[in-house]
């Protein structure tokens, strides 16, 4: 886990325009890294979202103003993905992070050479930031677990093996994209009410589910488990994830295994990755575990990981339909979860996935699974909101949601607020429901 250090200064400001802490997700303390493009040159590059511009990396390796960081950083920040970053020793991202924020902060040396290379933020093409080979969804969440659970188990809502390990799935890596894409309804066989057979029709229960995702830096050999305190140091950075489910597929298919189809057809990335380091302000305790729940096995359990492993980032589900988007309406807040809520770690996601000896690779991803709290404002999905459809979601306009309708568009955001750090975010994650072809 990362220290608090002088990037992390609240006294810090950025002499790039509109980058003050209050007016951006993306003061100088946050400093994510994307890949883009722009329509003057359409090879992908890195890039750090600062304010409302884009430091491109490239071109600020190429000017010489990275020198002193030596051959394999200045080669990596001319790479066309992150992952030549995100394999990087922990101490060289740091060195990067430290020299950005003293090429943008207010005194800096060469800001005429810096400023040659910032890109106004409207104009790149965001992309996605690595290739995922692997992606795996976590199910953490206790509360999301207990009320869908008690939604098809009344007498056992919340299986016993919840407070023993952290449950996952191997999700569908080809269909992540970047926040933007279309999310098309999906076609599946499902049950029709009433009805005893199957059919194959368009999903008329599509859901969105508010998530963390979080990329593997440095991963592991196969057969060499990450322990604990290693797969916490192995994350390189985290961004948002709206993993869409359609939840009539999924009930059908899910019977005994699953998911499948219900959450393949596409899972949407915010396209900034806020890292670790900037993240270690917002560090809080692991959630607490009931008193009944039992011991945690040794090898998901340390020390540091229950005492800085949880993480507060405070999300926002904002929804906005066709009607109102036609009307000049503002997207309404849907929900407010937070991540501190979530039952087990992302270095605990992390070590129980390597710990049979399975290979995590640079550049994978963990998705945290759905983040709910324990409130009715806190809830991560219309599964949970509108209780299985049995209760529509009624908006400020007069129409109500039980699920998604073609034309809404649901947009993640998340903000990291904590005593003396200047607040950071995350960007959107958008997408909108369409009609197949």
């Amino acid at each position: 886990m990362h220290d608090i250090n002088e990037t992390h200064r609240a006294d810090l400001r950025s002499w790039v325009a509109r980058s003050a802490p209050g007016d951006t997700d993306f003061p100088l303390q946050n400093l994510p890294f994307g890949c883009f493009s722009t329509a003057d040159d359409e090879r992908p590059r890195l890039g750090v979202a600062i304010g409302e511009q884009v430091l491109d990396l490239r071109q600020l390796s190429n000017s010489g103003l990275l020198d002193g960081l030596g051959p394999q950083m200045a080669e990596a920040c001319r790479a066309d993905s992150l992952l030549a970053l995100m394999a990087a020793p922990a101490a060289d991202a740091s060195a990067l992070r430290l020299a950005l924020s003293r090429l943008l902060r207010e005194g800096a040396p060469d800001t005429a050479r810096t400023a040659a290379c910032l890109v106004a933020a409207s104009s790149p093409r965001m992309q996605l930031p690595v290739r995922v080979r692997n992606f795996s969804d976590f199910f953490t969440s206790i509360h999301h677990a207990t009320n869908t659970g008690r939604m098809s188990r009344p007498l056992e809502p919340l299986l016993s093996n919840f407070h023993s390990l952290p449950v996952a799935y191997h999700g569908r890596a080809s269909s992540l994209a970047i926040s933007g894409t279309p999310f098309p309804r999906p076609m599946g066989q499902q049950v029709l009410p009433g009805q005893a057979l199957p059919v194959h029709a368009p999903s008329g229960k599509v859901d969105f589910e508010c998530e963390i995702g979080a990329y593997v830096g440095q991963g592991n050999a196969l057969g060499r488990p990450l322990s604990i305190d290693r797969a916490a140091d192995a994350l390189f950075g985290l961004s948002l994830l709206n993993d869409w489910s359609a939840r009539d597929l999924q009930v059908w298919e899910s019977r005994p295994l699953g998911p499948f189809l219900a959450k393949s057809t596409l899972s949407t990335l915010s396209p900034w990755v806020v890292s670790l380091e900037a993240l270690a302000p917002f560090r809080t305790p692991a959630a607490p575990r009931a008193c009944d729940a039992g011991p945690v096995l040794p090898y998901l359990l340390s020390e540091r990981d229950q005492l800085q492993g949880g993480l507060d980032i405070r999300m926002q589900v904002l929804l906005s339909t066709r009607r109102m988007r036609e009307e000049g309406q503002a997207p309404v807040l849907v929900s407010s979860p937070c991540f501190r809520d979530q039952y087990w770690t992302l270095a605990q996601m992390l070590a129980h996935q390597t710990s049979n000896g399975c290979v995590a690779e640079t550049g994978d991803l963990i998705g945290s699974g759905t983040v709910s709290g324990p409130s009715p404002g806190e809830l991560g999905c219309l599964l949970e909101i509108t209780q299985g459809g049995t209760q529509p979601l009624t908006l400020a306009n007069g129409e109500s949601r039980r699920y998604l309708e073609d034309g809404d568009e649901v947009v993640l955001r998340a903000q990291c607020v904590a005593e003396g750090a200047v607040p950071i975010g995350f960007g959107d994650c958008a997408g909108r429901v369409v009609t197949p072809g």
